[in-house]
């Protein structure tokens, strides 16, 4: 049985990253911190059914992917995006330091406006730091068609930011 000081220490150790994922994902900030809260809340009711088979970070991830994945699919979501698109002098975004770090990159803005698919993986692959074989196996896909979406994902990145030069896109 998980301790409580234990589980202030993962969270600790895990919250900003997996905020960062889920915000990655769903593109609102109270809506990730929603998305990391159930995801410890689930870890700590159902821990018996974690199995310390790999690492915490890599099942975490996961259980923050997959929650995402179902927000994106919730009726609230679109409830709200109905509501942006109607009012969106009305919708104001909350935003702390952690985010306003990240979105200040011209990189970072251009990740998030790939498509879902693409930026799902290059999320995974540069920010999660996983392996091709590890996303091919988290999102259950064959490892080429990681590969594939990472190229696509990149080249349309550099359409993106055709007018900036960026070493790491220049090289390649």
């Amino acid at each position: 049985m998980l301790l409580i000081h234990e589980l202030e220490r993962i969270m600790e150790q895990h919250t900003e990253r997996l905020i960062r994922l889920a915000f990655y994902y769903v593109r609102d900030l109270q809506s990730a911190e929603d998305i990391v809260q159930d995801v410890f809340i689930k870890f700590y009711d159902k821990q018996q059914n974690y199995e310390e088979r790999g690492e915490l970070k890599a099942y975490l991830s996961k259980l923050v992917s997959n929650r995402s994945k179902d927000y994106l699919r919730s009726w609230t979501y679109r409830k709200i995006q109905v509501r942006q698109k109607i009012f969106p002098q009305q919708t104001v975004m909350r935003r702390d330091m952690l985010v306003q770090q990240d979105e200040r990159t011209l990189i970072e803005n251009a990740i998030l406006a790939l498509p879902f698919k693409q930026r799902e993986v290059i999320i995974h692959f540069y920010f999660e730091e996983m392996p091709v074989v590890d996303i091919a196996e988290l999102l259950t896909i064959p490892e080429s068609t990681v590969k594939t979406r990472l190229r696509r994902g990149r080249e349309l990145l550099k359409l993106q930011l055709q007018h900036v030069e960026w070493e790491v896109l220049l090289h390649e």
